[in-house]
């Protein structure tokens, strides 16, 4: 049975830096809420366009394009919806109220 990369050799395999940091507190996120527990049973796959995935894996610093469909799924499952939810609040407030400013 093939395990999760653990979360402390991500820090091997991406970019220094934020955005480093930021695929690690995803696959952090994602092992928390325990989507990445279980056997690996489940095949994806698919044809993609090469400059995407070079570009995906450069920005990431992933060369295995298994981990790195790992990551786009635990960042699409883990997403903050904050920024809907902002823009769902659009005009919420009347214009006649006094926000003291």
């Amino acid at each position: 049975m093939k395990r999760a990369v653990p979360v402390g050799s991500l820090r091997k395999k991406t970019r220094a830096g934020v955005h480093g940091s930021k695929l690690r507190d995803v696959m952090v996120i994602a092992e928390q809420e325990g989507l990445l527990r279980g056997e690996r049973t489940q095949v994806v796959r698919g044809r993609m366009p090469e400059a995407l995935v070079a570009r995906a894996k450069k920005r990431t610093g992933i060369d295995s394009d298994t981990d790195l469909i790992e990551l786009a799924l635990a960042s699409i499952a883990v997403e903050d919806d904050y920024a809907d939810w902002l823009l769902s609040r659009r005009r919420a407030v009347s214009r006649e109220v006094d926000l003291e400013f």
